[in-house]
């Protein structure tokens, strides 16, 4: 874990862990202030919202069903790991885009991490990349290259019409 391996194992195992913290209250997921509106925004826009991490499906579930937020787990139609494909390769997008029968075109795919943004714009999706506290920085060309956003506010939401 110290060397922060992306390993499915290590990740189901930190899952396995986890889940005791997470019941006993001892552990919340931290969730940003600007996803859950923004999330419910989308929704309501009629758009679907899924996650793809390397924590474990399992370990995502703690997370956001105990959040800071409180349990937003309804706010997800769907939850993706490493299991579909690691994040660094762009035929884990279109599996994922083949999973939920959509048009590798028609998915938004949010990340800090360079190489995963490089992948998935190979699978020819969207991609913006966050700048949030605690996340690596870029590059002077990764930040002219890419789509930038510091807040899930920023993103696009179709108008209604």
């Amino acid at each position: 874990m110290s060397l922060d391996r992306k390993t499915t194992a290590l990740k189901q195992l930190q899952g396995h862990m986890w889940r005791a913290a997470y019941a006993t209250g001892h552990v919340k997921g931290e969730i940003f202030e600007d996803v859950v509106p923004a999330i419910r925004k989308w929704r309501e826009a009629g758009m679907k919202v899924y996650i793809y991490s390397s924590g474990s499906v399992e370990a995502q579930k703690l997370l956001f069903g105990y959040s800071t937020e409180g349990d937003i787990l309804e706010l997800f139609d769907g939850h993706f790991d490493t299991r579909i494909g690691p994040k660094v390769e762009s035929e884990s997008y279109r599996r994922i885009a083949a999973s939920i029968g959509c048009a590798t075109n028609n998915i938004l795919f949010l990340t800090d991490v360079p190489r995963e943004a490089n992948a998935a714009e190979e699978a020819d999706t969207h991609v913006a990349v966050v700048i949030r506290p605690g996340n690596a920085g870029l590059t002077d060309d990764e930040k002219s290259y890419y789509s930038l956003i510091s807040s899930f506010t920023e993103l696009f939401l179709p108008s209604s019409t």
